[in-house]
């Protein structure tokens, strides 16, 4: 496996790995998969407000992606991201996302970003919150059926983690 900085091109594949998770899992709240001219709108703003985004691929091909974006559009968030991690139905439980996001958080860490949230869809998501808990997220709380998908009330559970110096010192002016 080897990971990279996603590109335009790889968005067809991003969007095919994206599209299963929201019409088959409850990862993702939304309940329609998005076009591919959103799925490319949606990458150009991220990658040019100069968020990292990967992807992890092998020969055989895409084998997930990974992507930090603001956590929040007021200026005092700035410091802290949000992160996704979404891996291809094939490559789940082959270590792709922990290889992903491991990654993502150095890449945050070296832009300075001081914190980073996870807001993982569905309290039952074992998966993705033991991912996360690997990965050095700690539990914030679970919001309750706030989303309604596949005939059911649907929890977020919102992880966190420190970043570099995190707290302990004022970012550069």
């Amino acid at each position: 496996m080897h990971l990279r900085p996603a590109t335009d091109a790889d968005i067809p594949a991003i969007r095919s790995i994206y599209a299963h998770h929201v019409l088959k899992g409850l990862a993702s709240f939304e309940i329609e998969p998005p076009s591919l001219d959103e799925m490319r709108r949606r990458f150009a703003a991220i990658t040019g407000a100069g968020y990292p985004y990967l992807l992890a691929e092998a020969a055989a091909g895409v084998l997930g992606y990974a992507y930090a974006s603001a956590y929040r559009s007021r200026p005092a968030y700035r410091h802290t991201v949000e992160n996704s991690v979404y891996v291809a139905a094939t490559a789940v439980g082959r270590g792709v996302g922990r290889q992903l996001l491991t990654a993502l958080i150095e890449e945050c860490t070296r832009c300075g970003h001081r914190q980073m949230l996870a807001v993982i869809g569905d309290s039952a998501n074992a998966a993705s919150i033991g991912l996360h808990r690997a990965c050095g997220f700690t539990d914030c709380g679970t919001l309750r059926s706030v989303g309604f998908k596949s005939g059911r009330w649907v929890d977020s559970v919102i992880m966190q983690r420190a970043l570099g110096e995190s707290d302990l010192s004022p970012p550069p002016a």
